[in-house]
C-alpha cells in the first residue's frame, strides 16, 4: 500500500469531519462555504480513497458507520492539532506564540485570572490557552505545556516552582452566622468541620499544631473545590482550613471570620507551577514562568512568599500526590 493512500487530501477529510459534525450535507456545505454537490463528491471521493463508507445514508441524514465513527475521532484530533499548531505559527513573531497551560479553578479564579492584565501587557504577542484542568496532571499530552498544581512539588517528569498555598488560614462564619464564638483552638472541637477531599489530613495537622483534644478530624461535610468551602464557611455551615492566598479577600472584605490570631498552621501542600522537562527551553513557557515567579516575589503577602528551596526536579514514576 503506498504511503499517498495513508494521506488523504486535508479538503476531504475538513469535508468529512463537518459533515460529521452536522449530520447532514446541506448544512456542512453552508459551513464550507461549498455546493451541496461539491461536498457530496468529497466524501464520495474519501470513501474511495480509504476503500469503504463512512456514512449510512437515509433520505433525511447521514450517521456515522462503526468505521466512520473511529475515523472521525482520529480526524478531529489531526484537525484540531493542525489548527493550533498554525495558531501558535501565526502569533509567533517577535519572540511570540502561543502557551497551553491549565489551572485549578479556585487558584485560577482568585490569584491567576487577576493578574494576567499584567502579563497580556509585558508580552502582548503571547496568547495563553487554557487547556481543561481534567488534563493538567497529564504531562504527556501534546497540547499541555505547563500546569498549575496542588501537592507536595513532586510530579513525574516535571520541573516545579513553589507558589503559594502554605499559609493555610482558619475560617469561620461570620459572628452572627456562626455556631459558637471561638475564643481558643479548643472550641474548634465543637464547631462543624468542613473538609477538602484532596486534603484529608488538614484537621489532623491543624489539631497536632494546637495541641487540641477531643477533635475528629476526618467528622464533618467534604468539598471538592476550595471556592465551594468558603461559600459554605460564608453561609453559616462551619468553619474550614483554607490556603491563605485563596481566602485573603474575604477575610479583609468581613465575609468570612479568622476568629483566632495565629489560628492558622503551616501545611506541606501548595501551589506549584509545573512543566514538563522537554519544555524547559520554549520560550513562551520561560517568559511566563519568569512573569509567574516576579509577581509570586514583588506580593507584599506572607502567603507568597516562597520557601527556600522553591524549585525541585523530578524524574519518578510514581503517580502525582
Amino acid at each position: 500500500m503506498s504511503l499517498r493512500r495513508l494521506n488523504p487530501p486535508l479538503n476531504l477529510l475538513r469535508a468529512f469531519s463537518t459533515v460529521a459534525s452536522f449530520g447532514g450535507i446541506s448544512r456542512a456545505a453552508e459551513a464550507l462555504h461549498l455546493t451541496q454537490g461539491a461536498v457530496s463528491k468529497q466524501i464520495q471521493e474519501l470513501e474511495r480513497w480509504i476503500g469503504m463508507p463512512l456514512f449510512e445514508r437515509s433520505r433525511k441524514r447521514l450517521t456515522l458507520t462503526p468505521a466512520g465513527e473511529r475515523y472521525e475521532k482520529a480526524v478531529r484530533a489531526v484537525l484540531s492539532a493542525l489548527e493550533d499548531a498554525t495558531l501558535e505559527l501565526i502569533t509567533s513573531g517577535d519572540g511570540g506564540g502561543a502557551l497551553h497551560l491549565s489551572t485549578l479553578p479556585t487558584f485560577g479564579a482568585k490569584w491567576l485570572i487577576p493578574q494576567l492584565p499584567d502579563f497580556q501587557r509585558a508580552n502582548p504577542q503571547i496568547t495563553l490557552h487554557f487547556v481543561p484542568f481534567v488534563h493538567g496532571y497529564d504531562f504527556q499530552r501534546p497540547e499541555l505545556d505547563c500546569s498549575i498544581l496542588f501537592g507536595d512539588g513532586h510530579w513525574p517528569g516535571a520541573r516545579s516552582h513553589y507558589l503559594a498555598g502554605q499559609d493555610v488560614a482558619l475560617i469561620a462564619p461570620r459572628p452572627d452566622l456562626a455556631e459558637m464564638p471561638i475564643r481558643s483552638p479548643q472550641d474548634v472541637a465543637r464547631c462543624t468541620l468542613l473538609r477538602h477531599v484532596t486534603v484529608p489530613q488538614a484537621w489532623l495537622q491543624w489539631r497536632e499544631a494546637h495541641d487540641v483534644r477531643g477533635l475528629d478530624p476526618l467528622a464533618g461535610p467534604q468539598f471538592d473545590q476550595f471556592q465551594t468551602i468558603i461559600r459554605a464557611v460564608m453561609v453559616g455551615m462551619g468553619v474550614a482550613l483554607v490556603p491563605r492566598c485563596l481566602v485573603q479577600d474575604e477575610i479583609a472584605s468581613g465575609l468570612v471570620n479568622e476568629p483566632l490570631p495565629g489560628g492558622g498552621y503551616r501545611g506541606d501542600r501548595g501551589y506549584w507551577f509545573c512543566y514538563p522537562e522537554g519544555r524547559s527551553q520554549l520560550a513562551t513557557l520561560d517568559r511566563f514562568r519568569s512573569w509567574l515567579l516576579a509577581r509570586v516575589e514583588r506580593s507584599k503577602d506572607a502567603a507568597f512568599v516562597a520557601p527556600q528551596s522553591a524549585a525541585v526536579s523530578v524524574l519518578t514514576s510514581s503517580r502525582p500526590a
